[in-house]
């Protein structure tokens, strides 16, 4: 790979904007595609240039990044005429940063390796508040050699990128690491709705939590709850939508191993009663105002 290889990257929401502007800050010259033109925007105004469409990208770039919201749009930016796999060049090198099904990725691998290109799986852990610091963790899944020509890419914007195995193994781990996750919210919301019902001040509770050996270093705790639940503004860091696109995904994983998981089919079945509300396009942590109602407990903290 050149020394300052062009980047392509496709998808340009909440994750990937900030997460292309380090890639762009590193000195990477840039080109960019969203099916939303101004989401570019900010980019093009630092040096980015925006092609039509993910073929144009892939005729263009030495490595593309796709972080789209899920396995439909991905397969879309891949395979639709024009998408990457029509039109990209030998030895490219496609990093996936959506949290998908581990068999599409394995599908769409297989066909770009008939094109004589590469790609890794390689979904983002850190949540918006990391992209937006250059600090996620990355989950990679295929050819070892391949992730270290282009670790000088993923360096810009992670705090570590972690070899899991596999083309597949990435989102296999990102899709068991979100619905723990996820599920740590909602326990984290029923023990702090059970002690503030029990007569222990919300922001004294929070404080004990903050200081005790369990959730003491918890970014949902430390960083999203006060941001949202804390506060009460629900607008979308990971939409609810998303999260439980994630549980249905790694319900789906369970179901093909043949692994029982009644703790996390619960927890599931809560983000469905959430997005039964009309809540998907909230944050994910909106779905804890349902204990809430439960308990006849608030929990938030003076401003």
């Amino acid at each position: 790979m050149p020394d300052k290889a062009k980047v392509g990257f496709i998808g340009l929401g909440n994750m990937g904007q900030p997460i292309a502007g380090f890639i762009l800050e590193a000195g990477f010259p840039l080109i960019v595609h969203d099916v939303r033109r101004e989401a570019a925007a900010p980019l093009l105004a630092r040096g980015a240039r925006a092609v039509d469409s993910p073929g144009e990208v892939a005729a263009e770039s030495d490595v593309i990044c796709v972080c789209v919201p899920g396995p439909p749009e991905m397969e879309k930016v891949m395979l639709a005429p024009d998408g990457i796999v029509e039109r990209v060049k030998r030895d490219t090198v496609c990093i996936d940063h959506t949290t998908n099904a581990p068999g599409v990725v394995q599908r769409v691998g297989s066909l770009l390796t008939a094109r004589g290109a590469h790609l890794l799986d390689a979904p983002l852990d850190g949540g918006r508040e990391g992209a937006l610091d250059g600090q996620v963790t990355l989950f990679v899944g295929g050819d070892e050699a391949v992730l270290r020509r282009v670790k000088p890419v993923l360096d810009t914007f992670s705090k570590s990128v972690v070899w899991v195995g596999e083309l597949g193994a990435g989102s296999v781990t990102k899709l068991v690491h979100n619905a723990l996750a996820m599920s740590i919210d909602l326990l984290l919301t029923e023990c702090l709705t059970l002690g503030a019902k029990a007569g222990v001040a919300v922001p004294r509770l929070v404080e004990a939590f903050r200081e005790g050996c369990i959730v003491s270093n918890n970014m949902t705790f430390t960083k999203r709850m006060p941001s949202t639940l804390f506060r009460g503004d629900f607008a979308a860091r990971f939409a609810l939508k998303l999260a439980y696109k994630d549980f249905r995904l790694a319900s789906d994983l369970a179901a093909k191993h043949g692994v029982p998981t009644r703790l996390l089919d619960l927890c599931e079945l809560e983000l469905l009663e959430a997005m039964n509300r009309g809540w998907g396009d909230q944050d994910r942590t909106k779905a804890s105002t349902l204990q809430e109602e439960r308990a006849g407990v608030t929990l938030r903290l003076p401003k």
